[in-house]
């Protein structure tokens, strides 16, 4: 995949405002709330308007486009961030919803919530649940692809792009998703380490001392280091090398917490809690910034943004005509594909489950395997797994063949995980 094609822009000028924007979107909204976390939103500013902008492919007026490229902010503290992304671009999701962050009834809670914000892939309250999340949908990408993609038709073809915190690395759950992630070779996971040395109670020292790229390279993950945020030509080609690896990727990031801020970077005091008042308007002074209205977008800033409409509807028009001619092809898959997306299931796919009378001695796990087996010849979109509890001598390699041809290398055995891949 290569950089979309953008209107050229002139460094310093629309770029560096484009991404103040969201830096000053981002403090305004925690400071109207009088809660949550400025500092992170404005440190990754520089990294979400490049993702944005020029790599990520998606449809604000279509959120659930299949082959959409996921983005998951697992550090979900940093909500405004995503929040202001989303209205920036042009989802459903109003200024004044901004307005309202972490009000009742707003759709702008302290944390994502999927299913309650227009574009927010996942709920990413407790740390580490984006990251192992992502991996999940990885791994969904993988199964799909290999179930659906053809040689001359691919359907599913996307990424998965997280932003994790110290926070989230810190959790055990994102220790074992990242070890199964490196075993898989999950290649459509890119990751983004916010590595900013500060926690809510000071400096990370305090409590996480590891080195972070290590673990991660000893999971068998790609891992690259990017000094500085802003350096936007490094982080361009460093996603592009984690494109290009057939490795989940983690670029570690250095960034600065609240960022701008004369006298609150690089500290606590911009983690947890808002700037205030007089640091606001000193942080939109330092950076240059047009207005001390609050929640200003300038003009050209947003018709900037504004272009992921028009382009987001042509990269979906594209894919739908690639779906065209796939249905054309193989039109059995295709109807499968679409009664999958709606959620229906299969006639007669409870038809063979076994029933098992009161009392009677067996495991639950045998139980539930019996049902698996039963279920798994009329839904092939059905992914079980358990535990290391029984051998399994012969790898499922069919659910993960394209066109006869193996995918053993993604294929968890009873010597690993004993991930049971359930399909017919």
């Amino acid at each position: 995949m290569t950089i979309q094609e953008q209107t050229p822009i002139q460094k310093n000028t629309l770029e560096e405002l484009c991404i103040n924007t969201i830096r000053t979107l981002s403090m305004d909204g925690v400071q109207k709330a009088n809660s949550g976390h400025p500092g992170t939103a404005m440190a990754l500013a520089p990294l979400t308007y490049l993702l944005w902008t020029r790599f990520m492919h998606y449809n604000p007026h279509n959120p659930a486009w299949a082959n959409r490229d996921r983005f998951i902010l697992s550090a979900g503290h940093a909500s405004m961030l995503l929040y202001s992304m989303l209205h920036l671009t042009g989802y459903d999701l109003p200024l004044d919803e901004l307005k309202s962050f972490r009000q009742w009834g707003s759709r702008t809670a302290g944390h994502p919530e999927y299913g309650h914000t227009p574009g927010v892939e996942t709920t990413t309250g407790p740390l580490g649940q984006g990251f192992a999340n992502g991996v999940g949908m990885a791994i969904a990408e993988r199964f799909r692809a290999s179930q659906y993609n053809r040689p001359d038709h691919t359907l599913l073809d996307h990424y998965i792009y997280a932003i994790a915190s110290d926070g989230d690395l810190m959790e055990g759950v994102t220790a074992e998703a990242a070890s199964l992630a490196g075993f898989l070779k999950l290649g459509k996971l890119i990751y983004f380490y916010d590595d900013n040395n500060i926690t809510i109670e000071g400096s990370t020292n305090l409590a996480f001392g590891e080195d972070v790229g290590r673990r991660f390279e000893a999971y068998h993950w790609h891992v690259q280091r990017v000094a500085d945020v802003n350096d936007l030509a490094s982080v361009e080609q460093a996603i592009l090398a984690a494109q290009a690896d057939e490795r989940p990727s983690l670029i570690i990031v250095r960034t600065h917490i609240g960022y701008g801020s004369p006298n609150k970077q690089d500290s606590s005091k911009a983690h947890g809690e808002p700037l205030g008042a007089d640091e606001v308007l000193l942080t939109k002074r330092n950076l240059n910034w047009p207005s001390e209205e609050p929640f200003y977008i300038p003009e050209e800033s947003l018709a900037y943004y504004r272009q992921a409409i028009e382009r987001g509807a042509a990269q979906e028009q594209e894919w739908q005509e690639r779906f065209n001619a796939y249905a054309s092809a193989y039109p059995e898959l295709a109807t499968q594909w679409q009664r999958e997306l709606s959620g229906q299931l299969a006639e007669g796919w409870d038809s063979d489950i076994p029933t098992f009378a009161t009392g009677e001695a067996l495991a639950s796990r045998a139980a539930a395997g019996k049902t698996l087996s039963a279920i798994a010849p009329r839904l092939p979109n059905l992914i079980g797994g358990s535990a290391d509890l029984a051998p399994r001598p012969t790898p499922m390699s069919k659910d993960w063949a394209i066109s006869g041809q193996s995918r053993t290398d993604a294929t968890c055995t009873s010597a690993s995980a004993n991930m049971q891949w359930a399909a017919s």
